[in-house]
């Protein structure tokens, strides 16, 4: 299939599936992240609806299904953008989302992250021994639903594990979207005169996220998780004092304060994990240079090589910088900050174009350590808001009105937004790669196919977040109810921006952060140099960030991978056996997402929070035992149907 395999790839039917698909997703992701703060990856969910309906047209192939989930993860992934964006309501900048301005800041930046991903390509996908877990997954996908259709005894075994693990982690979803299982468990309580909590998302999906990330990323995470809630919250708890709810004040203190220290400590090991790949990113772009140079001498590259001309990269990412500053100009027009803003657009276009590089290689590093969906793409986002209002206080000073301040809050998070769209774009970018690369497409048909996903998604998510803005509104936007959508990330970073253009940022949590990070990272040296298990320091950041309920069960699947592996080395087959266990894990990834998608829609549609409940509040505590019981039995069961096919082999 590597050399001039004959097979149709790039095609209008992919391109329109992949159109259609991106609708349902972009939709969804926009909904889910606006109401929790998290949004799923796409890849996976479009890879397997894309299977089913190619097939049912016929004479459809693994190459041409690639496009479908790579065009439809692309546009899943842009929707991140909610991140940023709500904040120019909450600041009252903004009171709905303008169609082309928005439609212009998602694909401007995306094609921008596109175009700076594709010389990574050499340096973080083929040239580099990162897991790619989502990616790897995907490939799996395509690879374990076209083998079964050519009978191979392996594949339909394969094909039957991801069936399973679908079914039970949408089984699971459905009982606690019923409200019969808990979704998650938490409980806040006091020791001495410090507070903290424990908390877990009953998420089967991370238990398969964490089998199939490994067992080193995962005890990074634990350590960070650690951190956090063991030291960081009671201790901060403890200098504030134990008054009124003690959930809330953990929940504000965690939100308010470890966040931002955690936000510290990952941007001190994203410079840090920038510095160490700087010598892989330089060979790759000379390697998309020398391969630009053969295809003009006339020499015939694999498929397998063939990125996008680094010509057109190039050209691509200096035509673009026209329209940013466009919309920058028409962004300020009429405000307290258009007089002389020319300068400041000139040096924002520096700054988008240097982070946009820095930001592109430190996703797409991050996505292949922990997979798109868990790298803390809003933790960038917070380091670019803090760049960019730093640099409009530079120029500025704090000398200034209300309504400078207002205009010049607004700009940085308008600047960060296009930053934003390139760095959701390069996180999810490369994983579609490494799943090309597994399965044989070419690169520049897929780095195309990323454009196409970009503009679908930008086209879809203005009216999604206007409708949502119009039905709901935003927590803490001027005029909103009792039933706004909190957009945590959003609230933070316009908090952050006001924060640094107001002269009034706690930047001792930030500092004490990156000490925490420098520290983590002489860790992992000593590790490293010791020839023992490693401790990413990334990974270590995102735990002290994320809220435990999102990662207590990322370390436990890491541990069940690892003695699945451990049992597999055992076994007279055991590539096979470790691929099954891969497959199990990636059913449960399929099976929560799709079912995210349904919920998605059944909830927008009816108006309500739970539409699917069947019971209230008073069925909580017995909701929780069941929840328990019916969470770890179904593991159980999972792992044994899973070694019961393997012995049969």
């Amino acid at each position: 299939m590597h050399k001039d395999h004959g097979l149709r790839e790039l095609t209008v039917r992919s391109v329109i599936l992949g159109g259609v698909i991106t609708l349902l997703f972009t939709a969804a992701n926009v909904y889910l992240g606006l109401k929790v703060g998290l949004t799923f990856a796409t890849s996976i969910p479009a890879a397997v609806i894309s299977m089913a309906v190619l097939r049912l047209v016929g004479k459809s192939n693994i190459l041409e299904n690639n496009i479908v989930q790579t065009i439809a993860s692309a546009a899943g992934t842009l929707a991140a953008i909610i991140f940023v964006l709500p904040g120019l309501i909450m600041v009252g900048w903004w009171q709905g989302f303008p169609y082309w301005t928005t439609v212009a800041v998602c694909a401007i930046g995306g094609i921008l992250g596109v175009m700076f991903s594709v010389p990574l390509r050499r340096a973080l996908v083929t040239g580099s021994d990162l897991p790619y877990p989502e990616g790897v997954a995907a490939a799996e996908v395509l690879k374990v639903g076209f083998g079964s259709a050519e009978g191979e005894r392996e594949n339909k075994k394969g094909l039957r594990m991801i069936v399973v693990g679908s079914l039970i982690s949408a089984g699971y979803a459905l009982l606690a979207a019923m409200r019969l299982a808990a979704a998650e468990v938490a409980k806040a309580f006091t020791v001495g005169s410090a507070a903290t909590a424990v908390s877990t998302s009953l998420s089967m999906a991370l238990i398969g996220v964490g089998h199939l990330v490994g067992l080193s990323v995962g005890v990074a995470m634990l350590v960070g998780m650690l951190i956090a809630w063991v030291g960081l919250v009671p201790w901060l708890t403890a200098r504030h004092g134990l008054s009124g709810d003690v959930a809330a004040l953990v929940n504000s203190t965690f939100r308010s304060e470890v966040r931002f220290i955690g936000a510290g400590t990952i941007g001190v090991a994203a410079l840090w994990s920038l510095f160490r790949i700087l010598g892989p990113i330089v060979k790759g772009i000379r390697g998309s240079m020398a391969a630009a140079k053969a295809r003009q001498a006339g020499e015939a590259l694999p498929l397998v090589e063939r990125d996008l001309p680094i010509g057109i990269v190039g050209g691509s990412i200096v035509a673009l910088l026209l329209p940013i500053a466009g919309l920058l100009w028409y962004f300020t027009s009429g405000t307290a900050i258009a007089s002389g803003i020319a300068p400041v657009i000139a040096g924002s276009l520096v700054y988008v174009i240097v982070i946009g590089v820095i930001i592109a290689s430190v996703c797409g590093y991050m996505a292949g350590l922990i997979g798109a969906s868990n790298s803390p793409v809003s933790g960038v986002g917070i380091l670019a808001v803090l760049g960019a209002s730093v640099l409009l206080v530079l120029f500025y000073g704090h000398a200034h009105d209300a309504a400078q301040t207002q205009a010049l809050v607004a700009y940085a998070l308008f600047t960060t937004a296009i930053v934003f769209s390139i760095a959701t774009i390069s996180n999810d970018n490369l994983q579609d790669l490494k799943t090309g690369q597994l399965v044989g497409a070419t690169p520049w048909r897929q780095q195309l196919a990323l454009v196409y996903g970009v503009i679908f998604g930008s086209l879809v998510i203005p009216p999604v977040l206007d409708l949502l803005n119009k039905a709901f509104g935003f927590a803490g936007a001027p005029g909103a109810g009792d039933h706004a959508l909190a957009a945590p990330q959003a609230a933070l970073i316009s908090a952050l921006a006001k924060g640094v253009l107001g002269g009034d940022i706690n930047w001792s949590l930030i500092g004490g952060g990156a000490v925490l990070g420098v520290a983590v990272i002489v860790l992992d040296e000593i590790l490293r140099k010791a020839g023992k298990m490693r401790l990413p320091p990334l990974c270590v950041g995102m735990g002290i960030y994320l809220p435990m309920a999102l990662t207590l069960l990322i370390p436990v699947g890491a541990v069940i991978g690892h003695y699945w592996e451990k049992w597999a080395d055992r076994h007279p087959n055991a590539e096979f056996v470790k691929r099954m266990g891969v497959l199990a894990a990636t059913g449960l990834i399929v099976g929560e997402s799709l079912f995210g998608v349904a919920f998605a829609g059944i909830v927008a549609a009816a108006g309500t929070d739970t539409p699917l409940a069947v019971v209230g509040d008073a069925f909580e505590k017995p909701g929780i035992v069941i929840g328990c019981v019916v969470f770890v039995g179904a593991i159980v069961a999972l792992y044994r149907t899973c070694r019961s096919a393997c012995r049969a082999e």
